[in-house]
């Protein structure tokens, strides 16, 4: 990605954050409490504003153009100050995801058809991949997917069940992936359709997501052949295109939302009185604020690090794997440093510092579980071993 350059990403970056800090943060006592996530309704009131203030989709250009990764970054974290800014900019997973993706590997009518009405920010997305575990199917492992799609004529029909499909109620889109006999396939299609029953949506610890956490049923759902991406049995090809970059901007929406949940607690501690003194001069509480400074400063420079390495036309599988858990976790423990300074106040909804800390709690779980990350690099190291010193 050529990028557009470091002053006009700077400026980028201002302008979301000014939206965010001055239009949308007012705004997040008003939000819907929900774990199904915020209405369509109160998103699109958001948009309207991200519209008139020139931020919509703000990692998107006019031409439709990408920024680059490392420019993505900068922005999306200023996103991220907010929970409900990334709803606002159109910068929310899992949409980013899928708009980057149809960016990379769409067709000119794929594009037209679907991806033109997210990046204007008139539709939602979902990425149906992950498959109930009490059924056997597939999460973390996605070779394990049961759900299949058989070639008719020039349909495919799909039958199969999905869990935990971010955004399935309420969304416009939908990325289906299902196995032939050739692997795995993934398809465009319109939402919502008969063939597609939402079961149940989950009642989960997150709630920033509109439409919740879906688990769904697909039955004899017919797709036009030319809805799918690429040929039979590219699907995981695809999904590797998508994943990484993904992961990655979840990594800079909640950087964000730690800085600000690092702001607030950092005020409370400077103004609060106990003991004879304010929290700050407390070494307890002022170690705390400090090991937040390093864990934040560490977060984005591993972001940035990753993001140089997707830059260059990688993959950056393995380097996503390691900024997710490194990230994932020193958020965590932001999150957690911050609720603790604040006391009962910060378990309460008087604050986002409460709602932060379960967003991140449920992060170190999407897109990938630490352990199985850390699985995966081990995998790695085995193998770049046993390369260099061959038995």
């Amino acid at each position: 990605m050529a990028g557009v350059g470091a002053e006009r990403t700077a400026e980028i970056a201002a302008r979301v954050e000014a939206f965010v800090r001055d239009v949308v943060i007012p705004h997040e006592q008003a939000a819907p409490r929900s774990s199904h996530g915020p209405s369509d309704e109160f998103v699109q009131a958001l948009r309207a504003k991200a519209r008139e203030a020139g931020v919509l989709t703000p990692h998107i250009l006019s031409d439709g153009s990408h920024l680059s990764q490392r420019e993505t970054a900068k922005v999306l974290i200023k996103s991220g100050l907010s929970p409900l800014g990334p709803l606002a900019c159109n910068t929310m997973a899992p949409d980013e995801g899928n708009m980057y993706l149809l960016g990379k590997v769409g067709s000119p009518e794929l594009k037209d058809r679907f991806l033109k009405q997210m990046v204007a920010g008139e539709a939602r997305s979902a990425f149906f991949m992950t498959e109930p575990a009490s059924e056997g199917g597939a999460g973390s492992d996605p070779s394990m997917m049961q759900t299949t799609c058989v070639q008719d004529g020039n349909h495919w029909v799909i039958n199969g069940r999905k869990a935990f499909i971010t955004g399935a109620d309420g969304a416009k889109v939908g990325i289906i992936m299902a196995k032939s006999a050739d692997g795995a396939c993934m398809f465009l299609v319109d939402l919502p359709d008969p063939a597609i029953h939402i079961d149940r949506v989950l009642d989960t610890i997150d709630s920033s997501m509109p439409g919740g956490h879906s688990v769904l049923t697909i039955d004899n759902l017919r797709v036009p052949a030319d809805q799918m991406l690429g040929h039979s049995g590219e699907g995981f090809q695809y999904a590797q295109i998508r994943l990484s970059p993904a992961r990655l901007s979840h990594c800079m929406r909640w950087l964000g939302a730690c800085i600000r949940a690092n702001e607030i607690a950092t005020a409370y501690a400077c103004k609060r009185m106990a003991f004879g003194k304010l929290l700050v001069d407390h070494e307890g509480v002022g170690f705390m604020l400090a090991e937040n400074l390093i864990d934040l400063q560490q977060s984005e420079l591993m972001i940035d690090w990753c993001a140089g390495v997707l830059d260059t036309g990688s993959l950056g599988t393995a380097e996503s794997s390691m900024a997710k858990v490194a990230v994932s976790e020193a958020l965590m423990r932001i999150a957690d440093r911050c609720v603790q300074i604040m006391g009962g106040t910060g378990v309460t909804g008087d604050t986002i510092v409460e709602q932060v800390f379960r967003e991140i709690r449920a992060f170190r779980i999407y897109d990938g579980p630490t352990e199985v990350h850390k699985w995966s690099l081990a995998k790695k190291v085995k193998r770049d071993f046993l390369k260099a010193y061959p038995a």
